[in-house]
């Protein structure tokens, strides 16, 4: 049975939430499929307007420009993450077997719940957080950005993964620096595997065995020894 969520998204990333309307629920959608087809550098609202037949105006009434528009996309997917890490570890008594669920989850190999957004293209998205997500935060304005917790929802999600961790080893001393280098090495490795398979040892689709086999080592082999 089909159940809806709804993620709360930082007021200061919009101008006018674009939950509230249709239109604004079609910017988002296709902004998605836009920038996964052409990339973040190429996507202009003038090109997304077309897209959705309206004026490029009418974008500008929800985003300020694409790069919050950008962050507006990774913070909803990492708010999505966080929920899925919930949902797959709810009940779980064995700290081992919350991190096992975890890994597939960084993949995006767990996308189908009872709330997963029958609107919203997940892997169209991951595809997205994968090339772009640091360009939302590698700017000189990071820190204003930070100010006003426009990235809180990775900072989350990384803090619910050292939390597993902890709950694994409680000795462990750097567990959020793990959390997060965790996150950034799979999505980097899905990268390279497609882009630049020199730098890995993988080949095939990113989502292939040997990249969760090469999470899981770097996991528990660094979290075991404590």
């Amino acid at each position: 049975m089909k159940y809806s969520v709804h993620l709360q998204m930082n007021e200061k990333l919009f101008l006018r939430d674009p939950e509230q309307s249709d239109l604004g629920r079609r910017i988002v959608r296709q902004g998605i499929l836009v920038m996964n087809e052409i990339g973040f550098e190429e996507t202009t609202f003038r090109k997304l307007a077309d897209r959705l037949g309206t004026k490029e105006a009418s974008i500008y009434r929800y985003f300020e420009n694409k790069h919050r528009l950008l962050v507006y996309m990774v913070a909803w997917y990492w708010q999505w993450l966080d929920y899925q890490v919930v949902y797959e570890t709810n009940n779980i008594a064995s700290p081992r077997e919350k991190l096992e669920r975890l890994l597939p989850i960084l993949l995006q190999r767990t996308t189908d719940t009872p709330a997963t957004p029958d609107d919203i293209d997940l892997r169209a998205l991951h595809s997205v957080v994968i090339r772009e997500a640091s360009k939302a935060y590698l700017t000189r304005h990071v820190t204003d950005d930070n100010r006003e917790q426009l990235f809180k929802p990775y900072k989350d999600l990384c803090g619910r993964i050292a939390g597993l961790i902890l709950e694994f080893n409680p000795t462990y001393k750097f567990a959020r620096s793990r959390a997060s280098s965790l996150i950034e090495t799979a999505h980097y490795q899905s990268f390279f595997m497609e882009n630049l398979p020199s730098l890995t040892d993988f080949g095939g689709h990113p989502t292939d065995d040997a990249l969760l086999a090469f999470l899981r080592h770097l996991l528990f082999s660094s979290i075991e020894r404590g």
